[in-house]
């Protein structure tokens, strides 16, 4: 897998553009500025992909499928299977400000993960903030939710649906994506509402966004530069200030999630917690999944050691390959042992 890589280009805005918008008021280099009149850039630093780019089309299709006029997806299906697989609903990163299902990166990741797990995968381009705070997103993925099984009820139905064993799905995502599947989890296991025929068998939650007012042991030395990790305590913090609503604390349940929520979500699947032994959010991560087992629920942690925020896409190291394959096998054994 090939690492993460920029556009060249120059991005930056012209003076009198930036004139006309204002000062920038936040940054995040080189993905974000937000201008003072609620202008937002995304410089197209990150290649995207259409699905139709795949190293292998004999192994896997791919295509986009649109919602709504905000959300779509892109589904892998890999092929010569013959019976039902499990289906993954899944979620990018990006601090819930930038990111995309047709990021290159993302793409090459899903493409080995349906292929080496054996998995139908939709992928969730939802919207963004600060264009749409919390709980835009989390909103969008309880619509793909009902899109799916909204689907399932077509008899019709003979596309890559019908490929999918719908006993046995998984909400899985990294960094944001992961805080995303996680309260998907819980807003719907808690409503009580039903989302037959579907059966959410569990949730993976890769280097999950979480976060809190006080800072824990890992965050504290986050400022010590570290090449193999794609997140620091600035980014993070200028993340959430986007993402939550206006006037919240870091302390929101959103960002530090509330036992209580987590006890009434009666049937929250067994989780399995992906932690980077780099990352500043790994002592984050590890309360978490202290959190989620006092509140009664099942949950594998795994360490990967020497490798920071986002390894699996970045692939920045030599050490990041081999937890890659690592990363990879836990899938399967979790997901289609």
């Amino acid at each position: 897998m090939a690492a993460i890589s920029f556009v060249s280009n120059n991005h930056r805005l012209s003076d009198n553009r930036r004139h006309h918008h204002g000062p920038v008021v936040e940054e995040i280099e080189p993905l974000l500025r937000v201008f003072s009149d609620g202008c937002v850039e995304r410089p197209p630093v990150v290649p995207t992909v259409p699905p139709s780019v795949l190293s292998d089309p004999s192994k896997l299709t791919a295509s986009d499928i649109k919602l709504t006029n905000d959300i779509w997806t892109r589904v892998y299906v890999p092929a010569g299977h013959h019976t039902p697989l499990p289906l993954l609903v899944y979620f990018h990163g990006g601090g819930f400000c930038v990111g995309s299902a047709s990021w290159g990166c993302y793409h090459e990741f899903l493409c080995n993960v349906a292929v080496k797990v054996r998995c139908v995968i939709v992928s969730v381009n939802y919207r963004l903030a600060p264009e749409h705070r919390l709980p835009a997103a989390y909103e969008d993925g309880e619509t793909v939710i009902a899109w799916i099984k909204q689907q399932a009820f077509d008899k019709n139905q003979k596309s890559w649906l019908s490929k999918c064993d719908l006993s046995s799905v998984f909400l899985v995502g990294d960094s944001a994506g992961a805080n995303i599947a996680y309260h998907v989890a819980v807003r719907l296991t808690a409503s009580g509402r039903s989302v037959n025929p579907l059966n959410f068998k569990g949730i993976v939650l890769i280097q999950p966004f979480f976060g809190g007012e006080s800072r824990t042991a890992s965050e504290k030395v986050s400022d010590k530069k570290n090449s193999n990790s794609a997140l620091t305590m600035s980014a993070s913090d200028t993340y959430w200030r986007l993402a939550l609503p206006r006037g919240a604390t870091r302390d929101h349940q959103w960002c530090n999630p509330n036992p209580a929520s987590l006890r009434e979500a009666g049937k929250f699947p067994a989780a399995m917690v992906m932690v980077s032994e780099m990352d500043v959010l790994k002592d984050r991560n590890l309360e978490m999944c202290k959190m989620m087992r006092g509140c009664g629920k099942r949950v594998e942690a795994v360490v990967y050691g020497g490798v920071g925020h986002a390894f699996q896409i970045l692939h920045n190291s030599p050490m990041a390959h081999v937890r890659v394959q690592e990363m990879m096998s836990h899938l399967k054994n979790f997901i289609n042992p």
